[in-house]
């Protein structure tokens, strides 16, 4: 499903997107951890690589790719992601899905968002 608007608020560091009938928010946290690259997604579901430490990191701009996709450009130099209107609909229709899903991975890994803190777990 392709969005009738796009709009990038640097001040929220929000994308939002609008379809037909419905308005979406995705941070730019979220959008970076569901990056569809290579570098995050791997060539295969085994190659896939957890996002961590990204809770603070930034949109910095947008840039359509053909009349199918864009490319988001976020400050931590990651830029390679193109978001197809599909996939984008799938990130925004799922979104609390995706996101316990993403919650439960670092959980899984003893990771965490904040790129400040560690997790460490005592056995006992």
């Amino acid at each position: 499903m392709t969005p009738t608007a796009i709009k990038l608020s640097k001040s929220d560091n929000v994308l939002h997107l609008n379809y037909a009938d419905q308005a979406f928010q995705l941070s730019a946290e979220y959008l970076r951890v569901m990056s569809p690259s290579a570098e995050v997604r791997g060539h295969s579901p085994d190659q896939a690589q957890l996002q961590v430490g990204k809770k603070f990191v930034k949109l910095t701009g947008v840039e359509t790719v053909g009349h199918y996709a864009i490319k988001l450009i976020f400050d931590d130099g990651h830029d390679s992601g193109i978001y197809t209107w599909d996939y984008l609909y799938d990130l925004c229709a799922n979104q609390n899905d995706h996101w316990q899903a993403y919650l439960q991975a670092l959980d899984n890994a003893q990771k965490s968002r904040d790129p400040h803190e560690s997790v460490v777990q005592i056995m006992g």
